[in-house]
This record gives C-alpha cells, structure tokens and sequence, in this order.
C-alpha cells in the first residue's frame, strides 16, 4: 500500500520495564467446552487489559506492524487502551481493519510472533488487546464513503479477500457489488465453529459497510452459467475475482465413497447452519491443517463421546494448523496419531475402518518440508463409524476462461499474474490468502490496483486510502515502520 506524507510525531513514551508474563486469558474449562459450542476464549475485563496493555513497551521500530498483513497499527491502539481510552483504540483497531471483530478471535496473530517481548517470555495478548478495544470501546463506527467515482466493481467471492476489497473500494467511493455463491457472507470463515467465532461477528463487521455503496448479494454464483467477463459486459468497470478454496480435496483411496465418510468442509458448514450431522460414537479425522483441528474439535462436541482421533502423515512439529488450535485439541482430549498415511478405508455399505501405513520422514524437500516415506509391511486398521477428510482444499474454477491465465498457487487459490494481481483481461484481478488476514493483505494489493486503473481510465491521479471515517488524511505507516515482514 502507497503511503503519504510523514505524519505527526508520536507523543513521548516512557518504555515500561519489560514484563515477561502475560495476564491471563479468561477461558472456559475443558470438561464444561468440550460437550457444546460455547465459547472458549473470554475478553480481559478493563482492569486487565489496561494491566496487559502496560506490558508493551512500544518498540520504536513497530515490529507487530510490519508483521501484519494489512498494517494494523496494533502499537497504537496497545497504547492507547494503556491509557484507558478504549474509544480511541476501537477507532484506531477500525481503521485500518472493516474484519476487526472476526480477526480479534480468529487471527494468526502473526504480530505477537514478532513483538519483541517474546525474546525474554511472553509475547503481549495483542489479539486480545484487539477485542478489549472493540468489546469495551464504542466500536459500532459507520465507515465513510469519499465523494462518488461514478465507476461499478464487481466483486466475486464474499469472504474475507472479498469483504476487504469491498471496504477499500467503498471508501475511495466505487459502488461495488459483492457476489457470493454461499446464503451466508465470510467464505470459508463459515467454517469456523461457533466456539471460535460465529456469523454474528461477520454480520456486526458487515455493519460498519452501511453507508457505503457496497451492495451484498448471496446466493448467486458467478462461473459457468455467469462468467465473470459478463460482469465487465454489464457495466462493471473492474472485476476482483476472490473466490477462495471452497471445494474439498478427495482421498482417492478405495472406499472413500462410503457412507459415512464425509468431507470436512461440508460438515463444518452444516454445523454452522444448524443443520444435522450425522456422527457416529468413533470418529477418525484426517489431515493436520486447520480445518481437520475445526473439524476434530467439533466432531467431539457432536459424537457424544471422547473416542476423536486424528491422523496425519507427517509429525506434531509439521502440522500446518495454528498451534493454539492444535493445544486446545490435545487439552480436550483428541487422539493423536502421527506418522500414519491412509491405505484404504474399509466397510460393507458403510465404513467400519481405515487402513494407515507408519511413515518415516525423509530428507527435506526444495520447501524444506520432509518427504514421507511408507514403512513396508506397517499396515494396520484403525476402527471406526464416521471418518471425516480433511486433506486441503481448491478452487471451484468452472466457467473461469482460460484468457484469465490465473495462477494457482500451491494451497489452491487462484490468483492474476500481473502487478497488483491483475489478470490477462484488463480489468479484471484476482487474489486470495494462506488464511484471513493474509487474504485480506492480498485484496488491499488488489484493491491499490484497481483503483489506479479506473484512475487511469477516468484520467485522474490516484493515492492511497482516504480515512475511513472521513477525516481529513489518508492511510499512513506509523512512524518507525521499515521493512514488511513476511513469513
């Protein structure tokens, strides 16, 4: 993203001395969370949070920022709930972020990866410090459109790359119109079980969007029946196209067409919806992202029993899954089986097994990931009556020309070629992201793009995001901010 000129000096901070032990997080105990969808994770009350935002010690250089995909200025808001001004820190946390309620329970949190505190104990709660600021704060703020460009986006795809590139656009004054294949807005958010966030949160963030000329439509699905050059046909300048990894990722192993394997995806959505799932007393999951650590967690709250286990081919150090959800799995007592690939499922008109071989990793691969090798003669059948796969995902491309040259990357979704993800059709760009926030980094890069494009086509300069709220300035790095870490 383009900044502006220098802004304002900070005012002077007294670093703190470090603290090394983080106030804790009010959380629900294992026994009580592990039979419903309760919510896990709690908000600090005001006391603590003021308490664990002292901790900071506001680096000069702000590290968290230049960890966070869209450049949340975290040090700032740390520092004002410091201050016990939690209506400034909802704003400054809103500013940069329309999916600030979702994030604040769901991010990576690749800021607290980054903070310097980390080096001598714990990092500061900063994704906790995000919801105290928004939960003890006045975060119902509408955003603020500029004055209107007269210039339509479409937008393909309503979860968080799409919902992003809806914000940005909005402000800068496009209409832009949202089309998403799903009755419900988040993509593959609604995935996420309610003990971790729930369609509230999407809907509240959805909120802040009502004065701009963002027009949501669900239900529809822009591929084969409705390519995405009709939409440029009809009148849409540009066209973003965020469509994510909606579609499963099969086993391709005999048996997996049985009755009672399902896939994790869809299971996860129906749950969400309040749909019936079928789930038996012994429940086998496999894969070790985070979508087998949704799909594991929320069979043992469905099965009515603690026989859940997961299986997955590579060791506990290679699971892909964000360890916070990988330990609040082992803590409810889900069954770990690493190093066992999957052979065959077995079953007479529904499945009773699943046949895994041991794996021995070998030398890393150009990624440095390590090769698994099957063991000879390993085999052994695990017992089970519902078997739930979650071996990754990938783009639903049906009805995408091929003119688009899209490339896929290697997690599936599809992206342009071009700078600032632009496509082989002009006006036309595509993104997404290895997860929320990174998605929503990605649609800003897409969202700068096209803005200089219809800027280009209008025949006017472009510049970087008005303020959201309508003040006067623009989007700016805070001071001190270097160089973007991305890992």
């Amino acid at each position: 993203m383009t900044a502006s000129a220098a802004p304002a000096p900070r005012p002077p901070v007294t670093p703190p001395k470090l603290n090394p032990v983080r106030v804790h997080v009010p959380e629900e105990g294992v026994a009580e969370r592990s039979t419903d969808f309760r919510e896990i994770l709690h908000a600090y009350s005001k006391e603590d949070a003021i308490l664990e935002a002292k901790r900071c010690i506001q680096c000069r250089r702000p590290w968290c920022v230049e960890a966070c995909p869209i450049s949340q200025d975290c040090r700032e808001y740390i520092r004002l709930v410091a201050a016990d001004d939690f209506n400034g820190a909802a704003k400054v946390t809103l500013r940069e972020n329309p999916l600030a309620t979702c994030l604040c329970k769901v991010c990576y949190h690749y800021c607290e990866d980054s903070c310097v505190v980390k080096k001598k104990g714990v990092p500061i709660a900063i994704r906790h410090l995000k919801r105290a600021s928004l939960e003890l704060g006045d975060d119902d703020l509408a955003y603020v459109a500029s004055a209107p460009k007269h210039q339509r986006v479409a937008v393909v795809g309503g979860g968080p790359a799409g919902f992003q590139a809806a914000w940005e656009l909005g402000v800068r004054g496009y209409a832009v119109t949202v089309f998403e294949q799903e009755q419900l807005l988040g993509g593959l958010m609604q995935t996420i079980p309610a003990y971790r966030m729930t369609n509230a949160d999407v809907e509240h963030d959805k909120s802040r969007l009502r004065d701009l000329d963002v027009t949501w439509v669900t239900d529809t699905k822009v591929g084969i029946e409705f390519p995405p050059e009709k939409l440029l046909e009809q009148g849409y300048q540009a066209v973003f196209i965020s469509i994510g990894t909606s579609m499963h990722r099969v086993l391709k192993v005999d048996g997996d067409q049985l009755p009672g394997v399902l896939p994790a995806l869809e299971m996860l959505k129906k749950v969400n919806r309040g749909e019936p799932v079928e789930i038996g007393k012994k429940v086998i999951v496999i894969g070790g992202g985070d979508v087998a650590m949704d799909a594991v967690r929320s069979s043992l709250r469905l099965a009515g029993s603690r026989d859940v286990t997961l299986v997955y081919r590579r060791g506990r150090a290679e699971m892909p899954a964000d360890p916070e959800e990988i330990h609040g799995a082992e803590a409810e007592g889900i069954r770990f089986l690493f190093q066992k690939s999957p052979v065959r499922i077995t079953g007479n008109g529904h499945v009773d097994g699943l046949v895994v071989e041991s794996i021995e990793l070998g030398p890393p691969d150009a990624g440095g990931r390590r090769s698994p090798v099957p063991v000879a003669g390993s085999e052994e059948t695990l017992a089970c009556d519902t078997l739930i796969v979650a071996v990754g995902q990938r783009a639903d491309l049906r009805g995408f020309d091929a003119a688009l040259d899209l490339k896929l990357t290697s997690q599936g979704w599809p992206e342009g070629k071009g700078p600032g993800f632009a496509t082989s059709i002009p006006g036309v760009f595509a993104a997404g992201g290895r997860s929320v926030v990174y998605a929503m980094g990605s649609a800003t890069q897409a969202a700068d793009a096209i803005d200089a494009y219809l800027s280009g086509l209008r025949g006017e300069p472009t510049g970087p995001r008005p303020d959201p709220f309508g003040e006067p300035g623009t989007f700016q790095l805070p001071p001190g901010y270097t160089t973007p870490i991305r890992v």
